[in-house]
């Protein structure tokens, strides 16, 4: 079979070549790798073309169509919407039929790696740069980014496949591509020393550097990326534990946003919550596009959307289960921030709330649809794209995992008052247990209610050893632990790498 390997260099430069008779091949029109290193700008541009990748945002469908169905739907908070059972590769993942041919997990990886190795681009050529061309100070924090990049693809890689294949270098000809897959310690270690580099970043984030990494997402994703570890390795779970909570523990500078909604709908970006977060713009400035079509995959039929994922009535349950003991008088607030439902709060006639119509004037039959990732009024749902920027890492899931660190640790009088700080935002009263296991609980609890459409839970159940017996709760007796709790390597990967086995 023909090998084709794509090497994507920069955004200005790219080869395209076959491992017969396209690797010498020079493009009149365009910078090569070799002469492109010359100064800060271009490493710049490097660094941009690796931020492009994240979260599969290469394609203007695929953000929506690969992120969440391959994240999102093997979680119990969601159910298809009327639209998606008319893809069947959204359904195998939902229903836990798929193969390793599967299109959405296949480019998921695909785009993982794409981003590695554009990271590793600039990890072999930034000490190239001459000296006069780019001061020490910025030369240290384009590596940290670069580092920092590299570490958080691999992450996401490692959080879906049980083992993955670690990219530590530029791949400049087709027998770099053929690696076997390395263990899952190896790839626990090479990840952690990646964020321990990305920590020397010192760059404040500024309007000029919004959307990049900082010193704050180098220790929320090195906590996380302990604290999963810990589970994993309990041999050694004491030791990860602690190194989950030092490294979170140097997380300062961020405060818990009042406004729950205004992160997910446009109307607070980069937030004093914020720690990582996508960048969308309206600007089309030099032929760029950066919006996505994410709203009106989200939106259900009701509200002129697509309507490809709905909430689960786990979900619906899970915020209804302490009852409307919030300080407003009603359930969570985040209920109402999240979805849109069958309440009193959005059947209002002199305040319709559902863009300016009451609940039942939109739905029937009780259903529920998501509010959150939804713009503020139906022209803004009816336009194609929207900008509204996606947050990766907030300062809720710091507090949350730092408290679980503690509380595994078994003290739950340290992770009570963290539990406690993200309730309050919620208009939620304090919570009630003081023991390890009631602490758990509600550490499941919160994250359920903090987190939809964030896709966290199904990392968090397998975290906790929870995702069989919290699927088939749901009725999604499909799951197994042993064949769907990482994916398969994806058929395109084996077929192109030999040193994988067929």
């Amino acid at each position: 079979m023909k090998k084709i390997i794509y090497i994507a260099l920069i955004a200005l430069a790219g080869i395209v070549s076959s491992c017969e008779d396209m690797l010498d091949v020079k493009s009149p029109d365009q910078i090569e790798s070799k002469n492109y290193w010359r100064d800060k700008n271009d490493v710049e541009a490097a660094v941009a073309s690796a931020y492009s990748m994240l979260e599969c945002a290469n394609e203007f469908y695929s953000f929506a169509e690969v992120r969440w169905t391959v994240e999102a739907y093997r979680e119990d908070l969601f159910t298809l919407g009327s639209d998606a059972v008319n893809y069947q590769n959204w359904t195998e993942l939902y229903n836990f039929t798929y193969t390793n041919s599967n299109t959405q997990f296949s480019k998921y990886w695909s785009a993982n790696y794409m981003g590695i190795n554009r990271a590793n681009q600039i990890i072999a050529n930034l000490p190239k740069v001459p000296s006069d061309k780019i001061s020490d100070t910025d030369r240290e924090q384009l590596m940290s980014e670069a580092k920092f990049l590299r570490a958080y693809y691999h992450f996401k890689l490692l959080l879906n496949w049980e083992k993955i294949i670690i990219r530590d270098k530029e791949i400049v000809k087709e027998e770099d591509l053929h690696k076997a897959l390395s263990s899952r310690e190896e790839t626990w270690n090479f990840i952690i020393k990646d964020l321990q580099d990305a920590t020397k970043l010192v760059a404040a984030r500024t309007d000029e550097t919004l959307g990049r990494a900082t010193k704050g997402a180098a220790y929320s994703y090195l906590g996380f990326a302990y604290l999963t570890r810990a589970y994993e390795e309990k041999a050694k779970k004491e030791e990860y534990l602690q190194n989950a909570i030092d490294a979170l523990l140097q997380v300062k500078g961020y405060t818990l946003v009042k406004d729950y909604l205004s992160m997910f709908n446009g109307t607070n970006k980069n937030s004093t919550e914020s720690i990582f977060e996508m960048q969308f713009s309206k600007s089309f400035n030099n032929k760029a596009d950066y919006q996505t079509s994410i709203h009106q995959w989200i939106a259900a039929g009701e509200l002129d959307g697509w309507d490809e994922i709905l909430p689960s009535k786990m979900l619906v349950d899970e915020f209804k289960k302490e009852g409307k003991i919030a300080t407003t008088g009603r359930y969570d607030s985040r209920m109402y921030e999240t979805i849109f439902f069958n309440d009193p709060y959005f059947n209002d006639p002199d305040n319709p709330r559902v863009y300016g119509q009451t609940y039942d004037e939109k739905f029937s039959d009780d259903k529920a649809a998501f509010r959150k990732y939804l713009p503020t009024t139906m022209e803004g749902i009816w336009n194609w794209q929207t900008d509204i920027n996606v947050p990766l890492m907030r300062y809720s899931n710091v507090l949350l995992m730092l408290a679980e660190a503690y509380n595994e640790q078994g003290h739950p009088e340290h992770a009570i008052p963290l539990i406690n700080q993200v309730r309050e935002r919620a208009d939620m009263p304090a919570m009630t247990g003081t023991t390890q296991p009631e602490v758990r609980a509600q550490i499941e609890h919160e994250r359920i209610l903090e987190f939809p459409l964030e896709n966290y839970r199904f990392y968090d159940l397998r975290r906790w050893g929870k995702a069989k017996s919290a699927l088939t709760a749901a009725g999604r007796d499909g799951y197994s632990d042993e064949k769907n709790a990482f994916f398969p390597i994806p058929q395109k990967e084996i077929f192109a790498n030999n040193a994988l086995s067929r």
